[in-house]
């Protein structure tokens, strides 16, 4: 009998994956505004910060048909107070000349700098350089696992 309720338990967990999981297309970029949420700033504390699907970016009316292919992360400074805004991307291109590891600096009037780094290297890219991004279907998996293994011992 204990078998078969645990076979019971390991479908009922796939099929939950099967129809639960809604994967997109595409790249997958951390989404926010430190303005609005401090923990967006660097060090990057990605706990109440959206994981966004950018193939399902809204659309704007200034470029129809542009896609949000890649990840960005702009630094500013304005009036001396840095602020960051994590996002996907339309335009541009991965790092400079292709290298990720390196980022779009400019300086203006009026103590303003901006510094733009672009990536499409991995989901999650626009993170913190230290911070590794944590897939939720890994950490799902684990207490599943973790049940069915339980449920083999009854």
């Amino acid at each position: 009998m204990a078998p078969i309720r645990s076979l019971g338990v390991f479908a009922s967990i796939v099929i939950f994956y099967l129809f639960a999981v809604k994967e997109g297309s595409g790249i997958k970029c951390w989404v926010c505004r430190s303005l609005e949420d401090p923990k967006c700033a660097d060090p990057f504390d990605n706990t109440s910060t959206p994981f966004f699907d950018c193939a399902t970016f809204p659309e704007v009316t200034h470029l129809p048909g542009v896609k949000a292919t890649m990840c960005r992360k702009i630094r500013q400074k304005v009036n001396g107070e840095w602020r960051y805004i994590r996002s996907c991307a339309r335009l541009g291109e991965p790092g400079i000349g292709g290298d990720e590891r390196y980022c779009l600096q400019r300086s203006g009037t009026f103590n303003i700098h901006i510094e733009s780094c672009t990536c499409n290297s991995k989901d999650g890219c626009n993170a913190a350089s230290s911070l590794q991004t944590f897939n939720l279907m890994t950490a799902a998996l684990i207490p599943s696992v973790l049940a069915v293994h339980y449920l083999k011992r009854w």
